[in-house]
């Protein structure tokens, strides 16, 4: 966001909208109103924000938080004195899992899922990070045994219980543009690198324990300033580059609003990722099966970012500049720019002049998740539905290397029909020693 951030911005949602409850077998039997016992993957940045907005519910008690990076403990120490600190995520679970009932996993990419997936195996409801996890395979396995156990779950993309961003899925669905032809999203961010790894290694500092912060990833050098604290979003093994970071935020709408499912192809126009490291100014085509809101039998959905942005064509429709993030919705009755994060504006202005936006209230998106476990709610962003999202936007980091190529995407397969060496990017091989069940070996 250019004019606040997205802390700030959490802080004026209002409470969350309480909907049928969910069955939870474990807690039903437990008072509404008994507390929420908690842990946090994480301690400091984001992991910092969401602890602080899970702990603002006035039903939870951090019991517990694990952070690999000792310095990062300090401000968490502070805040919550009572909450036991560890250094091995894992020692926390042995230790603590009995005694929790929900998690936050708000670290790099790629632990969210074996985090994720080893306190979900314990029956712990899991709010894990955008992107939910780092390849398509372990968003699929996230999204089936959360569904198995009967867990509450909730991706932290807190814009989708925003007031602007449901306005901007209801004026969709409530046909005020039309049917969707085809909808341009964008992000001037650049989690790229086009320079190749230093070819050094460095001393760990003493506060950080290197080899558990690589966790499952294959291992490798630490290079002071190159992955930790903030850099690893560029780093293939770690994060997921500007798509990863900005894409289930910025895709939410859409796939809300058309009612989307899995695409049925991806092409990637852009660079392909160079060495150990992702690409900027990706420009990545998707086709989506056509749904009740959309003009045709599919649906394309263009992603831009760095550089990239929409055509003249695009921008002509709008008559504006356009903001650094946010997506076009090109309608058979009008235009919609939704920024991220603002209000929506309707194109062209002339003929929107009497038009009364509808009435949204937007929610508190981490309360939400602590009311769904107490029973008197439910999550908005659930892994039934944020899993999809997320594999979706993973499908165009795969499709970054291979640039040029329309890769046929075969969902219930995990798999793409007509490249064996894309597939091979659905799945990676945890570092020996560190495999998770439910995520290692045969699902």
């Amino acid at each position: 966001m250019k004019s606040q951030s997205r802390r700030s911005f959490l802080k004026q949602s209002s409470a969350a909208v309480l909907t049928a409850p969910l069955f939870v077998p474990h807690l039903m039997s437990k008072p509404p109103s008994r507390r929420v016992r908690h842990a946090s993957f994480g301690a400091e940045g984001m992991a910092g924000s969401d602890i602080g907005s899970i702990t603002s519910h006035p039903n939870v008690q951090l019991v517990c938080v694990a952070e690999v990076d000792a310095n990062k403990q300090r401000a968490v120490r502070k805040r919550f004195p009572k909450a036991n600190i560890y250094q091995d995520w894992r020692a926390m679970l042995d230790k603590e899992g009995k005694n929790l009932d929900s998690v936050n996993v708000s670290t790099p990419d790629h632990m969210h899922a074996p985090m994720a997936m080893s306190a979900m195996q314990l029956g712990l409801h899991a709010y894990v990070q955008k992107p939910l996890a780092h390849d398509l395979y372990e968003v699929r396995r996230l999204t089936e045994v959360a569904r198995q156990r009967k867990l509450i779950t909730q991706m932290g993309i807190q814009i989708h219980s925003a007031t602007e961003y449901r306005l901007g899925v209801q004026i969709v669905r409530d046909g005020s543009i039309g049917r969707i032809e085809e909808v341009h999203s964008f992000s001037n961010k650049k989690w790229g690198d086009p320079r190749p790894r230093p070819d050094r290694s460095d001393k760990a500092p003493a506060h950080l324990n290197w080899d558990w912060w690589i966790g499952v990833a294959p291992s490798c050098p630490f290079l002071a300033g190159y992955y930790h604290p903030g850099e690893w979003r560029r780093r293939l093994d770690f994060g997921t580059g500007t798509f990863g970071d900005m894409g289930c935020h910025i895709y939410d709408p859409v796939f809300e609003a058309l009612a989307l499912t899995a695409p049925t192809s991806v092409e990637s126009e852009g660079r392909a990722p160079a060495g150990h490291n992702w690409a900027n100014d990706a420009l990545i085509r998707y086709t989506f099966p056509g749904t009740r809101y959309t003009a045709g039998k599919t649906v394309r959905v263009i992603w831009y970012d760095g550089d990239q942005r929409p055509g003249k064509a695009v921008r002509d429709r709008i008559g504006r500049n356009l903001p650094d993030q946010g997506s076009v919705f090109i309608g058979t009755k009008g235009v919609m720019l939704l920024p991220h994060v603002g209000r929506p504006v309707l194109f062209p202005e002339r003929d929107f002049k009497e038009f009364r936006m509808p009435k949204v209230q937007g929610a508190n998106h981490y309360h939400q998740f602590i009311d769904a476990i107490l029973g008197t709610g439910r999550t908005s962003a659930g892994f039934d539905y944020s899993g999809p999202l997320t594999e979706a936007v993973l499908l165009g980091g795969v499709a970054t290397h291979f640039p040029k190529t329309a890769l046929e995407w075969d969902s219930a397969r995990l798999a793409f029909r007509n490249s064996e060496k894309a597939t091979r990017l659905v799945r990676r091989n945890y570092r020996k020693g560190w495999e998770v069940t439910g995520l290692s070996g045969r699902a």
